[in-house]
């Protein structure tokens, strides 16, 4: 069965992790809290969108653009998760869980970007697929 590129990046997996993570703390989430509810639901799934929009894009400045989109999702998102942690509206185990697989999306797609900015002086391609497993 052929995958798509960015089913074979890490990043692209975490941060569907990452999703499902959140439909569960989204649940918790008391009425009244739809604000929150809609802006992490939106922001996190801008994440894995814009990784696979990068990873099947050929330019490299394109590329790097979108996945610095997706940075900012997942900053957005690690914001959304502070309130509900400060508000106490949601277990604080579950937050600190979604914010370790943040900030592996958020280191993966520093690197990304970075590699993506960057060429390999020798062979004169970037180093993108040193995060992703094959």
């Amino acid at each position: 069965m052929t995958r798509f590129h960015h089913e074979h990046l890490d990043v692209y997996r975490v941060a569907i992790e990452f999703v499902v993570l959140t439909d569960g703390i989204t649940s918790e989430l008391a009425r009244g809290r739809d604000y929150l509810v809609d802006q992490l639901q939106r922001a996190a799934t801008s994440v894995p969108l814009n990784i696979a929009e990068g990873a099947a894009e050929f330019s490299r400045r394109e590329k790097a653009r979108l996945y610095r989109i997706a940075r900012r999702s997942a900053s957005e998102c690690a914001a959304i998760l502070d309130i509900c942690k400060r508000l106490q509206l949601v277990d604080a185990h579950a937050i600190g869980e979604a914010q370790d697989l943040l900030h592996r999306v958020i280191s993966m797609l520093t690197q990304l970007t970075k590699s993506d900015t960057e060429t390999d002086t020798e062979t004169g391609t970037g180093t993108v697929n040193s995060i992703s497993t094959r």
